[in-house]
């Protein structure tokens, strides 16, 4: 696929085949996307590639942790709750995806359902779990070389004809996730991507968050008009 026309028609997918990824496909995502640039060549990126047995444990236990009233236990500082238009774009695409599963604003049950999907990372067949070396940390640097390693494992991926979201919510508790896929102490857990093929009648696998028009972030200094 043509660069832009992968840039622009990749979208997150939230529902998946049940049909195994191949772990021959899997090394292809990463030997493409860890061209990604890093900090000084640092390349300090850890994958732990989870599927099966082990990642149903998370899933249940995730979900089972949750329901039971469980806080929210991250490796990595999180910001809380969005505000301002930050939390405009987080609506913006959340109506979006309510409107094409058809839950109703008042349906407690469905939207709570739809929380607990993405402590079961969508029900996708792979789970890659990205962490970096501790002894990094305060991370700031660290996490601009992750984010580049997963976008280029999401477009690998989409060229592939698999899908991905990037789930922050999978690994909520990251105690849980480092038990099960025996990560060790000496790693931050950073993030996970759900990974599979799309299941196209899955009705929000169709929705494509919108962009902000460059001019809204976007500013040229020292050029002419």
């Amino acid at each position: 696929m043509e660069f832009e026309t992968l840039a622009q028609t990749r979208r997150s997918i939230r529902g998946y085949k049940p049909d195994p990824v191949p772990r021959a496909v899997i090394e292809e995502i990463l030997e493409v996307a860890k061209a990604a640039p890093s900090s000084m060549n640092t390349q300090p990126w850890h994958v732990h590639v989870l599927t099966g047995a082990p990642l149903e444990r998370v899933r249940r236990r995730n979900t089972e942790t949750m329901l039971a009233g469980g806080k929210a236990n991250r490796d990595i500082v999180s910001h809380g709750e969005y505000e301002g238009v930050h939390r405009g774009r987080q609506v913006a695409i959340a109506v979006k995806l309510f409107a094409a599963m058809g839950i109703e604003r008042h349906d407690k049950a469905m939207r709570q359902d739809w929380v607990m999907r993405g402590f079961r990372q969508f029900d996708a067949p792979v789970s890659l779990v990205l962490t970096y070396d501790r002894e990094l940390d305060p991370g700031a640097v660290v996490h601009f070389d992750l984010g580049a390693l997963s976008y280029g494992i999401c477009l690998a991926a989409w060229d592939r004809g698999l899908g991905t979201v990037v789930n922050g919510q999978g690994i909520m508790r990251s105690e849980i996730v480092r038990e099960e896929a025996m990560i060790p102490e000496s790693e931050v857990i950073m993030t996970c991507i759900a990974l599979g093929y799309p299941n196209e009648a899955f009705a929000a696998n169709t929705v494509k968050a919108d962009r902000e028009p460059n001019a809204h972030f976007v500013r040229y200094v020292g050029f002419e008009d």
